[in-house]
């Protein structure tokens, strides 16, 4: 979740919500069910789940290079009393050249 730069045109965000309380879940809300209960060895069923994709984004300032971009997702998901999220990048991890950002102490992950 850092500072993309989509002022250039290059990249987009489009999310999709699944709210599957009383209706049939979709395969991606049944495979988030598979990992929340494959990482966490709990059992999950998903009453409401939001997929967040950034796609093709380029770090901030994009006017500097908006050739390396990454892909990646947010994936919030609750049974209405546990809450998870499952953070998702391309193969290959982030691509954005760490050195090249105005803040260099920078992860993958939370904290």
């Amino acid at each position: 979740w850092d500072n993309a730069d989509f002022s250039r045109g290059v990249g987009t965000t489009f999310y999709q919500e699944f709210s599957t309380l009383n209706t049939a879940k979709p395969l991606f809300v049944r495979d988030v069910e598979a990992k929340v209960r494959r990482y966490l060895r709990s059992s999950y069923s998903a009453a409401w789940t939001l997929k967040i994709t950034w796609e093709k984004a380029p770090v901030y300032a994009a006017r500097t290079d908006t050739r390396k971009t990454i892909t990646y997702q947010a994936v919030l998901t609750t049974d209405g009393f546990r809450s998870y999220i499952l953070m998702l990048y391309q193969d290959g991890g982030m691509q954005w050249d760490y050195t090249r950002l105005t803040s260099t102490n920078v992860l993958i992950g939370y904290t």
